[in-house]
């Protein structure tokens, strides 16, 4: 019998790129969580570094207005202009924050999470257009396509609650919050 010149790998092994892969998934999905949680928090109660302490949301500023308002591209400009400062807008902006930042942190509901952040990360590079230093790829795009990959690795296994949230009796009868 010969060997195999290519052995068959699962596709787990392939979407990880196996043991290692594996820790590289996880640390990337707390580094992500991270970003979330860090943006929910200077928003909230101002830090000083994209949000300064007056214009918080806890003392009534918009967290969604600057970028609303200012940071918006000439495309699709005037929609999400009129959004700005909108109660609905903020609540669900750091409502997405917190859930995508604390559900990566802790490895669970994961798929959920990185379906609602890649759609938060697609929504403010459509506010973008036309991006300022490339016509189709910034940030918010890489953000994205790591977000969808923690959809198909099972991200939250790897230094998260991801296996005991997925054999808990909820996540067993509702899957998408895996």
């Amino acid at each position: 019998m010969t060997p195999k010149a290519y052995p068959e790998k699962s596709s787990s092994k392939i979407f990880t790129g196996g043991n290692k892969g594996k820790y590289v998934w996880g640390v990337l999905r707390i580094v992500m969580g991270w970003i979330f949680l860090w943006g929910f928090f200077d928003k909230l109660i101002g830090l000083g570094f994209a949000t300064t302490a007056d214009k918080a949301w806890i003392v009534g500023g918009s967290p969604t207005a600057g970028f609303l308002e200012f940071g918006t591209g000439t495309l699709l400009g005037g929609f999400f202009q009129s959004l700005a400062g909108s109660a609905i807008v903020d609540w669900l902006f750091m409502l997405g924050l917190l859930f995508v930042g604390v559900a990566l942190m802790l490895g669970i509901g994961v798929k959920l999470a990185g379906y609602t952040g890649a759609f938060m990360m697609f929504l403010m590079w459509l506010a973008l257009l036309p991006l300022a230093n490339n016509p189709i790829i910034d940030d918010h795009i890489v953000y994205l396509i790591i977000l969808l990959g923690f959809t198909v690795v099972r991200a939250g296994d790897w230094f998260g609650f991801g296996k005991r949230w997925a054999n808990t009796s909820l996540v067993r009868k509702y899957k998408f919050l895996k």
